[in-house]
């Protein structure tokens, strides 16, 4: 695994002191050559050792080691970590600008892949499979994202509740009672009305799962099981793209796992899809 992406997949299980060192590195993993161990332990108010425990936890020998594997990552993407995968072969603009594009979506679906760990999505798999209502909640694109994949939750036979307006799902917490399951899409989860609408949810005992960039934000900190999306290019139409490219195939294996989990959600599944069919060729 790229130790860039290792270290966003293992910022949630670190410490404090190992979370700020995570957040440095992958902040200004492009200037990370010109840091010695006791540089970085400076700028961050730590000590020397923090930063050698750090580099051990991760499997590398030491910070030197570190150091080097972040180093030849940032190359390999042109200097820049948040860039996408080298361009494509030469050829005219058009073919270019479609091969930079698909493995640009390749290696966010692949990062994306890493960065969720297994246990912790089949653990959000048997939270929704077994959650007794389910309240989806997303605002702007967010929550066209939200409303699709609401959608597909209620074909498999769940109770689902989705509203796009942040009062309509405020009154809607009346409904919720312990078990139930509240999916928060947010691309940054900073908005404070969706941290709130987190917090009154749990305190009814549901839990929570938060859908985010691999980024630090009070959602997914406080969130009982989260999902995210790693996306980066230089380009911000691009980044914009890919998100949603990762996103999009993330909710789709998380489906495919769900039907798999549970014998009964595929039947209803497909008892669905006729009923549909019938309703339209009529």
């Amino acid at each position: 695994m790229p130790p860039l992406v290792k270290i966003r997949s293992e910022r949630d299980h670190m410490s404090a002191i190992e979370r700020r060192i995570a957040d440095f590195i992958l902040d200004n993993a492009h200037l990370l050559r010109d840091y010695s161990s006791q540089q970085l332990a400076s700028a961050l108010g730590i000590s020397q050792s923090s930063v050698v425990k750090f580099s051990q936890k991760l499997g590398f020998k030491g910070y030197p080691d570190l150091k080097y594997s972040i180093g030849q990552a940032v190359a390999r993407a042109g200097s820049d970590p948040a860039a996408g995968p080298p361009a494509a072969a030469p050829g005219n603009d058009y073919d270019q600008l479609a091969e930079r594009l698909r493995l640009s979506r390749t290696a966010a679906d692949e990062e994306t892949r890493l960065a969720n760990l297994q246990v912790d999505v089949e653990a959000i798999v048997q939270l929704i499979d077994g959650a007794p209502k389910l309240f989806v909640y997303g605002l702007g694109d967010d929550g066209l994202y939200a409303r699709e994949f609401a959608m597909r939750l209620s074909l498999l036979g769940m109770l689902t509740v989705h509203h796009a307006d942040p009062i309509l799902m405020m009154a809607n917490l009346s409904a919720a009672r312990p078990g139930d399951v509240l999916l928060v899409f947010s691309e940054f989860g900073k908005l404070p009305q969706l941290f709130q609408l987190s917090r009154q949810f749990q305190d009814v005992g549901g839990k929570v799962v938060s859908i985010t960039r691999h980024s630090a934000n009070p959602l997914r900190a406080h969130a009982d099981g989260a999902l995210v999306v790693c996306a980066h290019d230089p380009a911000p139409h691009v980044a914009q793209l890919l998100y949603r490219s990762a996103l999009q195939s993330l909710l789709d294996f998380v489906f495919v796992l769900l039907c798999h989990a549970n014998p009964d959600r595929h039947r209803q599944l497909g008892v669905n899809l006729e009923r549909i069919e019938h309703l339209i060729d009529t």
